[in-house]
């Protein structure tokens, strides 16, 4: 089956074959000229890799690829495998390249990143965390310096300087989140010294598939703080009580609805009220909701923990906190509430991104990742990306070892105990891999009952995750993680100390045994896990214990007559192994339906948004918001600057000779102006008055250049607020958009029409309320006082929208039902 699904990717996505053949013939040129390489100084190695046309000439490629390994060995002490030059010169081509874990990605990233940069380019080396981002641009930094480059990273402790330096570098490394929130934050700069992020060139992806596929449903969003209302206690008490019979949860688990017996229910435990009238459904029912997606959806040690008296969201495909983020629209209040925590306050949308919209803004974009292939259709698919296998430095002698799948859960943990228990006697290292904080918790409880000692790795001590993971392949050692993926650091056999002696002890016990609590929704997650062992040609095993009450098998896998089991232990055989393995290829199709799904309904708004921030950049680097104000409103641009009263003085000294019809020059072109550019009937502000009717304060002339400015700032709080309040509209016609569906409509179709409706009057009427704000605010040589028209900008903070995909995915439950039809 494995060698079928591989062919399968191959011919969707990967061109590993093809081009192995140029790479391989470039690396054996590459040999002739070591020994010049070796011959050169150190402080040769920038100037003659200057002189080097990497990008047309294959004979200076091969020179190149011979000075990055003279200067990696010398600076780094490490010598670059031939199978670490193949995979730099396929992200030169622009591949996505699948290399092993193990196998040096950290080391062919830099060296693609070295020459990117030789050819003009600025780089961006893009990863999962914050200290893989920063661990790496440390740990090559040598090798850029004997290239004359420069390397550094942000980190969510960066400050507003320290960025701006990053990504004045040659190199930057960074988070997808970090990278991603300074071009949201950069859509607020009021002044362009307050831009950050450059303009995008290359990108370099490291773990690719974890950045373009499992952070791909997670838009990055910046919220402001708001008073939004949020479900009272007494809702709460009332949610907190309901049993089974009073909701529903979709087969995707990201809905919650009352049933019937449900709204009674509430009704009557609300004093007799009707949701469903006009004082209720837009204000009670909607917090229900909220409560209810609290209550029955997000679940503490899974979707967040509780610490320091706060809710802190896990990121669920890496496993830790997700720092500084928060749930929107009342949510993040609803959980606190249900915990019994103070209420912090809620988020309302500012701006948002997609992690395709991200990545779409580089015009070179390439990867790396050990499981590429199996991605490649969404790679292919989303981000018009080819992948290349790239084949290991030696061979993989792991020993993977068929699925053990039991009736229930119980039965799965007592086995996994006994194993664990067995192989723990030996000596082996064991690694471990649940998903989430409370299945480790739970295992380790039960492990240390039978007299294992463990260590736990995470949510809740993700800090010491580089030391916990290091000493992993330490003799005796048993260490339970949640979510290996994206890790980043490497398990060396015997422990961190480098001691030969220990580690031949571990090779002679059979290397790290990888065990799996539960196949993930796709097996590439798996394969991740099982990476994590056989590293570089060490010895290793793998094995996966399953249940066929796993989420991946009660999600997709719906059974007319339970299966039972014909054993004592509750095994299911290979029987078991086959419905295991259904359920997965279900989950992977309902995956693939969602990402096809999140593209879809975000094309359009990522299309809107690249409209408004083209415009909103004109409006920040040019003198475009004073040219369009003073056009519409040339009497207050008149009195600000003072040429209103220049002209009045010049009037009242002549007025004896002028007739009523002679007007100055200057006057007459005002009035022109007036009556050309501005708008009577254009919409009246919140406060109901229009810029006609708006007083108009006597005050000293304005300087341009403060004027500037002042228009600035005017015109671009109105765009920014237009904006979010279209990202608002955007998002309730998506929480209901499905509903279309009923009447035999296009959810997409209409969801389509309705947001390019709502948008088309979008900069108009931004427009038109700048104009009401230039003039009735004060604006002095001080600047404008936007508090004076009751104008504020929220203080942002991050957020972290965790279900994009409000409507039903129709294709998934296509899938699921055929499984149904087949049994």
């Amino acid at each position: 089956m494995g060698k079928l699904t591989n062919s399968m990717w191959r011919l969707l996505g990967s061109q590993s074959s093809r081009n192995q053949s140029k790479s391989v013939a470039l690396i054996k040129d590459a040999d002739t000229h070591t020994s010049w390489a070796a011959d050169l100084a150190d402080d040769e190695f920038a100037a003659q890799a200057q002189q080097l046309d990497i990008g047309s000439k294959p004979a200076d490629r091969a020179r190149f690829l011979a000075l990055v390994r003279e200067a990696a060995d010398r600076s780094l002490d490490m010598r670059p495998f031939d199978v670490q030059l193949q995979g730099a010169l396929r992200l030169l081509e622009g591949d996505v390249v699948e290399m092993a874990t193990g196998e040096g990605k950290t080391l062919a990233g830099a060296i693609a990143a070295i020459g990117h940069v030789l050819q003009g380019h600025r780089v961006h080396v893009i990863s999962v965390n914050d200290y893989l981002a920063t661990r790496d641009a440390e740990w090559m930094a040598p090798l850029f310096a004997a290239f004359g480059l420069v390397a550094r990273a942000v980190s969510e402790n960066s400050d507003h300087e320290e960025r701006k330096a990053a990504y004045a570098a040659d190199i930057t490394y960074g988070s997808v989140n970090e990278i991603g929130f300074d071009v949201l934050r950069d859509q607020l700069a009021l002044s362009p010294d307050d831009l950050v992020s450059p303009k995008p060139d290359v990108a370099i992806i490291d773990e690719a598939d974890s950045v373009l596929v499992d952070e791909a449903l997670i838009p990055l969003v910046l919220a402001g703080s708001t008073e939004t209302e949020v479900p009272d206690q007494a809702i709460h008490d009332v949610v907190a009580r309901m049993k089974n019979k009073h909701y529903e949860v979709d087969t995707e688990g990201r809905n919650v609805t009352l049933t019937e017996e449900g709204a009674s229910f509430v009704e009557e435990e609300l004093g007799g009220i009707n949701l469903y009238d006009e004082d209720h459904v837009g204000t009670t029912l909607v917090h229900i909701n909220i409560a209810m997606h609290a209550h029955y959806l997000l679940e503490r040690d899974v979707h967040y923990i509780v610490r320091d008296g706060g809710v802190h969201l896990i990121n669920a495909s890496r496993g830790r906190v997700a720092q500084l983020q928060r749930w929107p629209d009342g949510v993040q209040a609803a959980v606190e509430i249900k915990e019994g925590l103070s209420q912090t306050d809620s988020g309302e949308v500012i701006d948002t991104i997609t992690v395709q919209a991200l990545i779409g803004r580089y015009p070179s974009v390439c990867g790396m990742t050990g499981t590429a292939l199996a991605a490649g259709e969404q790679f292919r698919q989303f981000y018009d990306l080819l992948v290349s296998q790239i084949p290991p430095n030696t061979s993989n002698i792991r020993v993977d070892e068929p699925d053990r799948v039991y009736d229930t859960k119980a039965n799965k943990v007592e086995a996994i105990v006994g194993y664990v228990k067995e192989v723990h006697e030996t000596g082996q290292p064991i690694l471990i891999g649940t998903h989430d904080v409370a299945e480790s918790e739970e295992l380790a409880y039960f492990l240390d009952k039978a007299g294992v000692s463990t260590v736990v790795l995470n949510a809740k001590n993700d800090a010491e995750e580089a030391k916990i993971i290091a000493e992993a392949g330490a003799r005796n050692a048993v260490t339970v993680s949640t979510q290996m993926a994206g890790r980043g650091t490497d398990i060396r056999l015997g422990g961190s100390a480098d001691d030969a002696a220990a580690r031949e002890e571990v090779v002679e016990l059979g290397g790290l045994c990888v065990i799996g609590t539960g196949r993930h929704d796709t097996q590439r997650l798996d394969n991740q896990l099982r990476g994590r062992a056989g590293r570089q040609g060490d010895p290793g095993r793998s094995v996966f214990f399953s249940s066929l009450e796993d989420p991946v098998v009660t999600r997709n896998l719906a059974f007319k007559r339970d299966p039972v089991s014909q054993s004592e232990d509750g095994s299911m055989g290979a029987k078991g192994i086959d419905l295991i393995e259904q359920a997965q290829r279900v989950a992977e199709g309902v995956m693939l339906e969602l990402h096809a799904n999140t593209w879809r309904y975000n094309k359009l708004v990522n299309q809107q948004r690249d409209i408004v921030v083209a415009r909103r950049m004109e409006i920040l680097t040019t003198d475009t918001a004073l040219d369009e104000l003073s056009a519409r409103e040339p009497d207050r641009y008149a009195q600000l600057t003072g040429a209103k009263t220049a002209e009045r003085s010049a009037q009242e000294s002549s007025s004896e000779g002028s007739s009523p019809q002679e007007s100055s020059p200057q006057e007459s072109s005002a009035e022109g102006s007036s009556a050309e550019g501005s708008n009577p009937d254009r919409s009246a502000t919140a406060e109901g008055t229009t810029a006609e009717a708006a007083p108009m304060p006597p005050v000293e002339p304005v300087d341009r250049e403060v004027l500037v400015q002042a228009a600035r700032e005017i015109m671009l709080y109105h765009l920014d607020r237009a904006w979010a309040d279209h990202l608002a509209f955007v998002s309730d016609v998506r929480a209901s958009i499905h509903l279309r569906s009923l009447g035999k409509e296009s959810p997409l179709d209409e969801f389509h029409k309705l947001i390019l409706d709502e948008f088309a009057g979008l900069p108009t009427e931004a427009v038109d309320k700048a104009c009401v704000t230039f003039t009735s605010a004060t604006i002095t040589n001080d600047g404008v006082d936007l508090g004076t028209a009751d104008l504020h900008r929220s203080t942002t903070t991050w957020t972290y929208m965790v279900h994009d995909n409000l409507f039903a995915s129709g294709g998934a439950k296509t899938l699921q039902g055929i499984i149904g039809i087949f049994r």
